[in-house]
């Protein structure tokens, strides 16, 4: 070969080798460019990936459950005066009535909580709870509640309306603790674990009205209960109770007095600008698993004290209703519930609200004493049948049976009322 064709041949391989170099060269950057762009939108989606976890972890702190109660009613009477869900209308025995629609909303973040809870009818939208609670991380036995929720006393306060077998609470807790709430804070013991693990202590200071109504005076009223739970695993039996307790002051209207309505010949007069309103009450429930049948609930609470009122009503009572009216009273109930199956209840429940225990019958409606229809006593039998139709609903059927003291004295007492009270209802929870 001569040498020009192979300085030619040399030169050629070398400028394709210089080419093939520049290619390789440019191809790898263009790798290397796409490689940052992938890892940068990995990282982006990654941080994407970090922001929804964060989201979500929030998200499942928020809880959310409520329940709706429908029912049909039917009296003995047109305008027939119940507890069962307030009084009738002048002209009508029966009615539709959408007696709650709750609505609550939770955020828990372990330690600590907020909770607002509504109740949405057709009458308009109203708060039933809401407040904070704070529980100390060493040990989560103490917590800290502030806020308008349920008085700590006794069992059937707080004893929720969604759970509870009778359609309504007692008339003893309607007239005593109206709505059942007030503002204030509570500080409660209930030890997770331990040798004191079935012991509950609870102690709040309230203002003292009715759930959201603003402060009226200085006095604050002190509510507390401490309660014990002893379940017995190996015989199916539990035990649970308290005794609780309620000090507390009411303020008389400017001018007005205190009647304290007393004995069957007099009353007494006090111009002191504040009554005591004073309760001492104790719960007992037990439970038990039948076996082969189901189990059963056997729970009853007693309460007496003072309870400071109205000439017209023993509820409580507001600045602005005249003379303070300070009676002794008494009231108590038994309920007893037994499961058939795992969709079936019975339920049965006697209760007695006594509103002046100084006086009865005949001694009542005399113009010597001061006393008026806020004395008579009441007594309620009240029987029905409960059906689970799944996780979320249930039926009620429900009657109860009402008795009033009579008085010769009280035109509209000489006889017992026509109050009577059949429910019919449907409930949906979640």
């Amino acid at each position: 070969m001569k040498i020009k064709n192979v300085l030619f041949l040399f030169v050629f391989a070398m400028s394709g080798a210089v080419c093939f170099g520049q290619d390789s060269t440019a191809a790898s950057a263009s790798v290397e460019e796409r490689i940052d762009e992938v890892k940068g939108q990995v990282d982006g989606i990654n941080e994407t990936i970090l922001d929804m976890k964060s989201t979500l972890d929030a998200l499942k702190k928020i809880k959310i459950s409520g329940y709706i109660q429908a029912q049909y009613q039917a009296a003995d009477k047109d305008g027939a005066a119940s507890v069962a869900g307030g009084n009738f209308p002048a002209t009508a025995h029966e009615r539709f009535l959408l007696r709650r629609g709750r609505v609550k909303f939770m955020y828990d973040n372990d330690l600590t909580q907020y909770v607002m809870q509504l109740d949405a009818v057709p009458s308009g939208v109203t708060i039933k709870d809401v407040y904070v609670m704070v529980k100390e991380p060493w040990m989560r036995a103490v917590s800290l509640t502030a806020g308008v929720f349920n008085r700590p006393f006794g069992f059937e306060i707080e004893y929720s309306s969604s759970m509870r077998e009778a359609p309504e609470r007692s008339r003893l807790f309607q007239t005593l603790f109206p709505g059942e709430r007030d503002l204030g804070a509570k500080i409660e013991i209930a030890p997770e674990s331990g040798a004191f693990s079935w012991l509950n202590v609870k102690l709040g200071l309230f203002n003292g009205t009715k759930n959201t109504l603003d402060e009226t005076d200085n006095f604050k009223d002190v509510i507390g209960r401490v309660g014990f739970s002893l379940p017995f695993t190996e015989t199916n039996l539990a035990l649970d109770g308290g005794v609780s307790g309620y000090f507390g002051k009411v303020r008389t209207d400017d001018g007005k007095q205190i009647i304290k309505v007393n004995s069957a010949t007099g009353y007494e007069v006090s111009t002191d600008p504040t009554a005591d309103r004073t309760y001492i009450g104790g719960d007992l429930e037990l439970y038990y698993d039948i076996p082969s049948f189901g189990g059963f609930s056997l729970r009853g609470e007693y309460i007496s004290g003072k309870q400071p009122g109205a000439a017209g009503s023993s509820s409580y009572h507001a600045v602005g209703g005249g003379d303070t009216y300070l009676r002794n009273f008494m009231g108590y109930y038994v309920t007893y519930v037994q499961n058939i199956g795992t969709k079936n209840q019975f339920v049965i429940k006697y209760d007695v609200y006594d509103p002046n225990t100084d006086l009865s019958g005949d001694d009542i409606g005399l113009a010597a004493n001061k006393s008026t229809a806020a004395d008579i006593k009441y007594s309620t039998l009240g029987f029905g049948w409960i059906y689970h139709w799944d996780g979320n609903v249930k039926f009620t059927l429900y009657y109860d049976s009402v008795k009033n003291e009579t008085s010769k004295n009280l035109s509209a007492f000489t006889d017992d009322l026509k109050d009577n009270v059949l429910t019919f209802r449907v409930q949906y929870s979640f």
